[in-house]
């Protein structure tokens, strides 16, 4: 067995299951779980139809880099999309699509580090668990960058010692964050890419959320784009991940893509070929249609806007909420211990919450997750509004 697997921690959702094992919560009131960031809108009919009219496409191996048709498609979405001309985008070299941002995350870490040189791989925390376990397993040693509330959230770049940038292969970035919703400007972006620069490694940008954001003039910065504005036109050392779960509400489609520098694709692509995790025809054929659509991306958009706006105006005589600039998720504040709050919410009012705890690590004296707690509003407006009216009832006899 590969040794690295013992260093593993428990998922957060396992970790969840345990701590509310035994409860019984009050059965005249119906479970809400705003637990897990899995979209809840109806995934659009029109993906529906592409998938169902290319069925007979299951009956062919699909390639590792998947139809033209699909990789133009995304290339014309970044173009639009990030304000990149669409010859700035090679759909042949820099663009490969992949079974969802996880298992790509995962595999592409596999594919950077190189253990002959001690290597770290750096992390916002809190953070999304595939960066610790992708980081683990390749043999890499995690560095957790903490974003806390006086750093707005985001990760401050000039914290991090010089001998931890000397041994980093890989960093990991998450804009909009998950679970903060924070998002990590042009400026950030462009310090970033100077240290990659100097010291050598690879920026990996999760940029699943960045299509549900609050303020439609102001959508978030992608690091492509900024790595183009800055004369980086061959995105050196640059990759992003987009999703189509977030985007689009198909979580189950498993698709999305990674996009950026050529070469680092090139290497990429020959691990996955060995991998297979090509995508099925009809998967392909939905994901084209669905990146070629902007209106239902701007409808979902209101629907989380609706939420945002309910959930907080119900809760805001009890505690310190803020609005997001981006993504689907409340970073709550708690007045008891974060794991408290979670399992005696489920317990009066039988809804789940995440504790943010589960989210982070203890890095430099520091868990940046304790005391919060992560809410998804993926649930339908009118659940969003009962729960956020039973999580007042059970604040206010905290106080």
């Amino acid at each position: 067995m590969n040794p690295n697997l013992g260093q593993l921690h428990p998922y957060p959702f396992e970790k969840l299951k345990q701590l509310k094992q035994g409860i019984t919560p009050p059965a005249d009131k119906s479970h809400i779980a705003l637990s897990i960031g899995e979209p809840k809108h109806a995934t659009p009919e029109f993906i529906h139809n592409a998938l169902t009219s290319h069925i007979d496409g299951m009956g062919k191996y699909p390639s590792t880099k998947g139809i033209p048709a699909l990789r133009q498609a995304i290339a014309q979405w970044i173009s639009q999309r990030f304000n990149i001309p669409s010859s700035a985008i090679d759909a042949e070299s820099q663009i490969l699509p992949v079974s969802g941002t996880r298992e790509a995350l995962f595999s592409f870490t596999q594919v950077i580090i190189d253990l002959s040189k001690q290597p770290v791989v750096i992390m916002p925390n809190p953070f999304y668990q595939i960066y610790e376990g992708a980081a683990i397993l390749a043999g890499a040693e995690p560095y957790f960058l903490n974003t806390t509330e006086d750093t707005n959230y985001l990760p401050d770049f000039d914290s991090v010692p010089t001998e931890i940038w000397q041994r980093c292969q890989l960093i990991f970035i998450c804009s909009p964050g998950n679970p903060t919703g924070a998002v990590i400007s042009k400026e950030n972006h462009q310090k970033l890419i100077a240290l990659a620069e100097k010291y050598d490694f690879i920026i990996a940008s999760d940029e699943c959320y960045t299509e549900i954001y609050d303020d439609e003039l102001n959508s978030p910065q992608g690091l492509l784009q900024t790595a183009y504005a800055m004369g980086n036109t061959a995105y050196e050392r640059c990759i992003m991940f987009q999703s189509l779960s977030k985007r689009s509400n198909a979580p189950g489609l498993r698709s999305g893509f990674v996009a950026g520098n050529a070469d680092i694709l090139n290497k990429y692509f020959q691990y996955r070929t060995y991998q297979g995790c090509a995508l099925p025809l009809p998967t392909q054929h939905a994901s084209i249609v669905a990146w070629q659509d902007e209106e239902h991306v701007k409808e979902n958009r209101l629907l989380y806007r609706q939420k945002f706006t309910a959930f907080i105006d119900i809760l805001k005589d009890v505690c310190t909420i803020n609005k997001p600039p981006a993504s689907f998720y409340i970073w709550l504040k708690t007045s008891i211990d974060d794991v408290e709050f979670s399992q005696k919410l489920f317990a009066q009012e039988n809804i789940t919450v995440l504790p943010g705890s589960f989210l982070s690590r203890d890095a430099n004296g520091v868990n940046p997750g304790k005391n919060h707690v992560r809410i998804a509003l993926v649930a339908p407006v009118e659940e969003c509004i009962e729960a956020a009216n039973r999580i007042k009832n059970f604040i206010n006899t905290l106080n």
